[in-house]
């Protein structure tokens, strides 16, 4: 049953990130290009409310849904690894056309070809995978 709820939640956000234009590669171009706020705004409001989420959660002291107390560590702040990482996740962005959630929407969408890029997600990931222990963390 709540494999089924989680089911249920992926395809209404797949929904809305289709209704609302957000896998959109025209929008995501018009983003890159500068010519529309349409994807600014989407982005702008899901950063707003995140925050929101985040400083009630910590506020709250929320439990998760197996009880467990939420708890968001601290990081280590290095501008470097936010530059270096925010930089490769935009150029495979801006050379796919999406990022990895609207990626699976894509297909759900009948846009086939974007399998390829999710086949490179999966490559990438997992050489990720073998060298992660001799990168910088």
């Amino acid at each position: 049953m709540r494999n089924l709820s989680f089911l249920i939640v992926g395809v209404a956000f797949g929904i809305i990130m289709y209704k609302s234009e957000a896998a959109s590669w025209f929008r995501i171009f018009e983003m890159f290009n500068f010519q529309s706020i349409h994807m600014y705004g989407l982005m702008g409001s899901a950063l707003f409310i995140g925050v929101i989420g985040t400083a009630l959660i910590k506020k709250k002291k929320v439990q998760d849904i197996n009880g467990q107390k939420i708890v968001i560590a601290n990081k280590d702040k290095s501008i470097a690894r936010y530059l270096i990482g925010g930089t490769v996740f935009g150029l495979g962005w801006a050379l796919a056309g999406a990022c990895p959630g609207p990626m699976f929407v894509l297909v759900g969408a009948g846009y086939f070809p974007i399998l390829i890029v999710i086949l490179g997600a999966i490559v990438g990931t997992w050489i990720y995978g073998l060298v992660k222990n001799k990168l910088p963390h």
